[in-house]
């Protein structure tokens, strides 16, 4: 197979530019942050890093104990991934980015069939790519297969893709006031895969739809605050007809509800359910990245009505946009240390133990008040009311 001009154009661009980027470095020239970094959602601080990382690498004392000297990129690997083998934590992506300034831009840009290379040298270490340890251009190649063309992901999607649009957050009216089933076909209750709902409501002529069940409070697990208010997601369905009026034979008008089909539930539908319209498939990369500034809350609930949460559950906290959670943040959560008596102490005197990090969150839905984690790793389980920090 080889590559079509649309195809390659792109690549030929991304290779001059990242040659023009080595010869300024190369020749110690400062690199403009207009070129240097793409408009990409990566913040000034992560940039900042970046840069510096590049002028320099990073401390052999950060590096993985045991970093390959050298990886391949393959199909299905993700920069989390890559970032294990080499770095002690891997959500400092951006020292493995700036490890590699001038070839890896930027994360999204890392391909499978590219060969990663550590160099260490002066006690520091970074990486570059091609083979022999020297910097080795980007360039356009033929590649394997069209799935092959595509980028590297930052995490595994597949363990979020089921929660992008059913984790979700409303005030408290705005469910109340939302299209709801009035009745399924046949006089079903009831209602399964492929059965017909009749809706009433306002409803825009949009094809795709979500169902949810009453909305419950999710409660600050601190200050008993309402943050906000969780929906049951029920499952999804396809618009057919509109809902019309029309007068019957004494003259009186009928209210005719628009038309639905069920289309996949997570529960059977039920009369007096909401619809909801689906969001437009945010597919923009999750960069895993530290907060810039200090952030502590608590964890509100686990998803799915669950007393605890392990690796790769969904948990809800009690921080969102408003205190500056983005998507993408790692953060750390904290079990609460015991309260134990101090025996040798003839007063018994209670010590709060300190509290312990014993896994990582990873953001990736945020609302104005709550936001939504995978638990990325978690050495106990997870509850509601453990706290969490930056990494």
């Amino acid at each position: 197979m080889t590559l079509s001009h649309g195809q390659l154009a792109p690549v030929q661009r991304a290779g001059a530019a990242a040659a023009s980027l080595l010869t300024l470095a190369l020749l110690g020239l400062p690199i403009p942050a207009a070129h240097a970094f793409p408009d990409y959602p990566i913040t000034g601080a992560q940039r900042g890093t970046a840069q510096k990382v590049a002028e320099a690498g990073v401390p052999l004392s950060e590096l993985a104990p045991n970093a390959p000297e050298s990886y391949t990129v393959k199909r299905g690997d993700t920069l989390w991934d890559i970032s294990k083998l080499f770095l002690r934590s891997p959500w400092r992506w951006p020292e493995l980015w700036g490890m590699n300034l001038q070839e890896i831009r930027n994360p999204h840009l890392i391909y499978p069939g590219q060969v990663l290379n550590l160099v260490k040298s002066g006690g520091r270490a970074r990486l570059v790519v091609g083979g022999g340890g020297g910097t080795v251009k980007l360039s356009p190649r033929v590649r394997a297969s069209d799935a092959d063309l595509g980028p590297i992901a930052s995490i595994p999607l597949h363990l979020i893709e089921p929660f992008l649009n059913d984790a979700i957050v409303l005030d408290s009216d705005t469910l109340a006031r939302a299209p709801r089933i009035v009745a399924g076909r046949e006089g079903r209750v009831l209602l399964s895969r492929g059965d017909t709902a009749y809706v009433r409501g306002e409803l825009p002529a949009t094809r795709d739809w979500r169902v949810f069940r009453e909305a419950r409070p999710l409660r600050d697990p601190v200050s008993g605050d309402i943050l906000g208010h969780e929906a049951a997601f029920v499952g999804n369905a396809e618009y057919v007809r509109p809902g019309t009026t029309q007068t019957d034979a004494k003259g009186a008008t009928e209210i005719v509800p628009a038309t639905f089909v069920l289309s996949s539930l997570r529960q059977e539908a039920s009369i007096g359910d909401r619809i909801v319209q689906a969001p437009i498939r945010d597919n923009r990369n999750y960069v895993p990245h530290a907060p810039s500034q200090p952030i502590e809350g608590h964890v509100v609930s686990i998803y799915g009505d669950g007393l605890s949460a392990g690796q790769h559950q969904i948990v809800a906290l009690n921080r969102g946009a408003r205190d500056g959670v983005e998507r993408g943040h790692v953060l750390a959560v904290l079990r609460a240390g015991e309260r134990v008596p101090d025996k040798a102490d003839p007063l018994k005197t209670t010590l709060k133990l300190p509290d312990e990090a014993h896994g990582q969150l990873f953001v990736f839905r945020v609302f104005d008040r709550v936001s939504y984690a995978l638990i990325l790793s978690a050495e106990t389980a997870v509850r509601r009311g453990d706290r969490f920090t930056p990494p």
